[in-house]
């Protein structure tokens, strides 16, 4: 699973800090998510999409389903 959080998070000019606070997890979760080392929970993810107001898909991308649709 990859996601684009990081890539949000600089067009929404926030912090790891500052995303953390607004989806109630600590800096290191955040962290964990960015670099794949943790998969955020459905209710998490759906948090994260609605601050950044775009859909649950347009942030998080299963890479076996991608390389599916390249093949």
């Amino acid at each position: 699973m990859q996601n684009k959080i990081k890539v949000q998070r600089a067009i929404h000019h926030l912090t790891q800090e500052q995303l953390a606070d607004k989806i109630g997890v600590s800096r290191q979760t955040v962290i964990a998510i960015e670099s794949d080392k943790y998969l955020p929970s459905l209710k998490l993810a759906f948090k994260i999409a609605k601050l950044f107001k775009v859909k649950i898909e347009d942030i998080f991308t299963d890479t076996a389903e991608r390389e599916d649709y390249e093949n």
